[in-house]
């Protein structure tokens, strides 16, 4: 497992590499610049800005000088929010953005893999095939309708919860967004675990737990239960990473101050910084999303890491 576990350490540098380099050159191909929003500025004030940025090195300089910095742990300034560094603004809105989107990841598997285990078990009754179709709704409905939707319900008529703003350390203000975020991931991990239950329950191995006499519950957790959280485990990994890099329809429902909103202000003013910096955070939270994933899917499924190149 160990082995297995550095190979995929190891192949994460390369596509670090390569994220890092596409992203930099890239967003640079987009019209406009940094100060092109300023009002008018006199060729020798835009000619000391680009000089005090380093915009007016060639693109390879300013690719290099980026590296540099990068290896050191500075992500450099930011172009519009004056008298900021870019990790000073990330690290003031991605704590938040983290809390809201892992705990709707966990509250997603919490949730999703008990009720598909349940469905696939009582696969024929009139409960679970309700179950089922009600969690289509989840898995169809985007985020800026249940949000406004659970708003409505539990913040209007019936006031339980925050709908607007944050304060630190009352979850009151968090609850709703988690659930918004947790309900889609929810109703797919209990659909996925629904199919991939079915399937493990009719192999081979479950026939002849069954013909030892092993009742419901012990063949249900202890024997069809993990290698039917492969697929699951496999989807995790990627939802997770998107739960948290795509919470910014959420956060903007519900006032709260996360990094999403950095992402969005940086491109639109060509803050060419800051969207690296953005880009980095969440490129190097998926690549640890999916290397959590496949270290549990390698778990599960012992094949995996012994097949492994």
């Amino acid at each position: 497992m160990l082995a297995y576990a550095l190979r995929r350490i190891v192949g994460l540098a390369p596509t670090l590499f390569v994220l890092v380099t596409l992203s930099f050159f890239v967003i640079r191909l987009a019209p406009g610049g940094p100060f092109d929003q300023e009002q008018t500025l006199p060729p020798a004030i835009r000619a000391n800005l680009d000089a005090a940025y380093g915009l007016d090195r060639p693109l390879l300089v300013q690719y290099g000088r980026y590296l540099a910095g990068l290896a050191h742990g500075d992500l450099g300034p930011s172009f519009r929010f004056k008298d900021f560094r870019v990790t000073e603004l990330i690290a003031s809105g991605l704590p938040l953005s983290l809390t809201i989107g892992l705990s709707a990841a966990v509250l997603a598997f919490l949730a999703g893999v008990p009720l598909g285990a349940w469905a696939a078990w009582r696969d024929r009754s009139r409960v679970a095939a309700a179950l089922m179709a009600f969690s289509m709704l989840g898995v169809v409905l985007p985020a800026f309708v249940i949000g406004p939707l659970l708003a409505l319900v539990f913040g209007i008529y019936w006031p339980i919860f925050r709908v607007g703003g944050y304060v630190p350390g009352d979850p009151a203000y968090l609850v709703l967004p988690v659930v918004t975020l947790a309900l889609p991931v929810a109703a797919y991990v209990a659909r996925l675990t629904r199919d991939s239950m079915r399937e493990v329950l009719r192999s081979n191995f479950i026939r002849t737990a069954r013909a030892k006499g092993l009742g419901s519950r012990a063949i249900l957790w202890r024997h069809a239960l993990r290698p039917a959280l492969i697929p699951v485990v496999s989807y995790l990994g990627p939802a997770t990473a998107f739960i948290v890099t795509g919470s910014l329809v959420v956060e903007s429902v519900f006032g709260l101050p996360g990094s999403g909103r950095y992402l969005v202000q940086g491109a639109i003013d060509r803050d060419y910084t800051l969207v690296m910096g953005m880009i980095l955070v969440y490129g190097v939270f998926t690549l640890v999303c999916n290397l959590v994933a496949d270290l549990a899917y390698g778990w599960l499924d012992p094949r995996v890491r012994v097949g492994a190149p």
